[in-house]
């Protein structure tokens, strides 16, 4: 595609990570001041009301507010595909990925109504969240793609340190719904009538932290096994700011946890879950590379000649 659709593109898809992440802080917000039912109809507001009615209060203001965030989000959302489909020459695989994006947002409001519909019912709840997690990074994979060719995939570090890369990303997303599954049985339901898992809070807790324990035990030998690889540069510093991030999240985990779970404290380990998979997808991401390659080869020797282009260390 030409440099100018490529370059709208990659601002688009910054924007598609920017505000999937807002959305998940302010969804965040709407949980911790108890507003989540402060519409407490979907796709209406209240009644037949799709706008807040000055009976319902600030709650509804909040909760509003929130609704209104995931139009920025599919507004974004509907941009890229356009953009996408529109660009020449065509790439199939950011048109799937944009297709993605788009497609989630409506998958998100639906998730959005069934959960103010069963009261805030948890694990629609936690639903709810992991889609927005897997949206962040479908972002973020679409954010990278658009700045490699559209050869295939050639891997840029040994074998050992991108199956490492690929342990991490699968343990991050147990880490992620084991946290959700900590929110769903702790304090903060988003409304002082919405049901709990059940499940004991200080036991599910144990699970996180082990989870989390195993992952930067996971991300140091990542680490290490790419201290080898003198090709990939990118891999090591991805590698870096991943178990950077990781350790700033599990600070505030602990702390959170010895505090009583302060709205403010949860609050920034959402953002940080974000920024989490956003590190954590780029990781992925930059243990292979895509060269550009001319279109008239055969796929076959596409391969080949991206080989020849990227030497894969011993």
């Amino acid at each position: 595609m030409t440099d100018r659709a490529g370059t709208l593109l990659r601002r688009l898809a910054l924007a598609s990570i920017v505000v999937n992440i807002t959305i998940v802080v302010t969804g965040g917000a709407v949980r911790l001041t108890g507003s989540g039912l402060g519409c407490p109809t979907w796709p209406r507001c209240a009644g037949n009301s799709f706008t807040p009615t000055g009976q319902l209060g600030l709650h509804s203001q909040i909760e509003f507010t929130n609704r209104l965030i995931t139009y920025v989000v599919g507004a974004v959302a509907l941009a890229t595909l356009v953009v996408a489909r529109r660009a020449q020459p065509a790439r199939r695989d950011v048109r799937r990925l944009a297709w993605a994006l788009f497609l989630g947002v409506p998958a998100q409001a639906v998730l959005g109504g069934i959960t103010v519909l069963t009261a805030l019912n948890p694990w629609i709840v936690m639903l709810h969240l992991m889609l927005s997690m897997a949206l962040v990074a479908g972002a973020t994979v679409l954010y990278g793609r658009l700045a490699e060719g559209d050869g295939p995939a050639v891997p840029r570090v040994v074998p050992r340190a991108r199956g490492l890369a690929f342990a991490v990303a699968g343990v991050t997303a147990v880490v992620l719904y084991l946290g959700t599954v900590v929110t769903g049985s702790g304090p903060h339901a988003g409304d002082a009538k919405s049901p709990r898992t059940g499940l004991n809070t200080h036991t599910v807790s144990e699970w996180h932290a082990a989870a989390v324990f195993l992952l930067i035990a996971l991300t140091l030998a990542t680490v290490m096994a790419l201290a080898v690889c003198d090709a990939a540069p990118a891999a090591r510093r991805a590698a870096a700011l991943l178990l950077a991030v990781q350790a700033g999240q599990a600070v505030i985990g602990w702390i959170q946890y010895a505090t009583n779970v302060p709205e403010a404290l949860v609050a920034a380990h959402m953002l940080g879950a974000g920024l989490l998979v956003v590190a954590t997808t780029r990781l992925a991401l930059a243990t292979r590379e895509r060269p550009t390659v001319a279109p008239n080869l055969t796929p076959d020797t596409q391969l080949g000649v991206a080989q020849q282009r990227i030497a894969l260390p011993g």
